[in-house]
């Protein structure tokens, strides 16, 4: 049985780290995906290089140069990682994607009740408690990692991506004392201010 397993990153670095330690465990780029708030621009514009895997090349072109983007499956050394690209997802605003979870996302949009992640999320088994979190975090300015796992290496797989995730409940206890109630889709997403604003309130910035 296959399980769907996410966490919640204060900023891209973590959630990098759990990725690169998903691939590394065995798990097939296929079955992971990412998306992280952009609202500060820290992925840069097209005159930007990025160059997460410092090898000297931009990762974006190594990407179109793979035929990576959002819900392709890249084989080689340079992973997920590589196929990242830019999009808007509602409620989230800009977003760095790659992966299935993003190309459901973005398909949904137009027909999930819920929203585009949300519905994803929820599609792929996360319950519509935490999807909503999940997604509340996105829009905050946090990353989501999530990974489609045999549920026999789910326990395995969860020690991971624990390392520096976010506690949900604690996080959500936070929000709901400033009378948040639940993500919604339709609502304005953060600017760069206001995520900057919330990961000092966390003590975490984006690197």
């Amino acid at each position: 049985m296959t399980v769907t397993i996410s966490r919640l990153y204060d900023n891209y670095a973590d959630a990098q780290k759990a990725v690169r330690g998903l691939e590394s465990a065995g798990v097939p780029h296929s079955d992971i995906s990412i998306v992280s708030n952009n609202s500060d621009n820290w992925y840069g514009d097209k005159t930007d290089k990025v160059d997460r895997d410092r090898d000297g090349v931009d990762d974006r072109a190594e990407g179109a140069g793979k035929g990576a983007g959002i819900g392709a499956g890249i084989g080689g050394a340079a992973g997920l990682l590589a196929g990242l690209g830019l999009l808007a997802i509602p409620g989230l605003g800009p977003v760095v994607a790659a992966g299935w979870l993003a190309a459901t996302a973005v398909g949904a949009a137009a027909g999930a009740a819920t929203g585009g992640i949300v519905g994803a999320l929820t599609e792929a088994g996360v319950s519509k408690e935490d999807a909503h979190l999940y997604a509340e975090g996105v829009r905050r300015g946090g990353t989501l990692v999530s990974a489609r796992v045999a549920d026999a290496d789910r326990s395995r797989l969860d020690g991971i991506l624990n390392q520096s995730a976010v506690d949900l409940r604690n996080r959500s206890a936070a929000w709901q004392n400033s009378r948040w109630t639940t993500f919604d889709p339709a609502a304005k997403p953060y600017d760069a201010d206001q995520v900057r604003k919330e990961r000092e309130m966390y003590g975490s910035g984006m690197r």
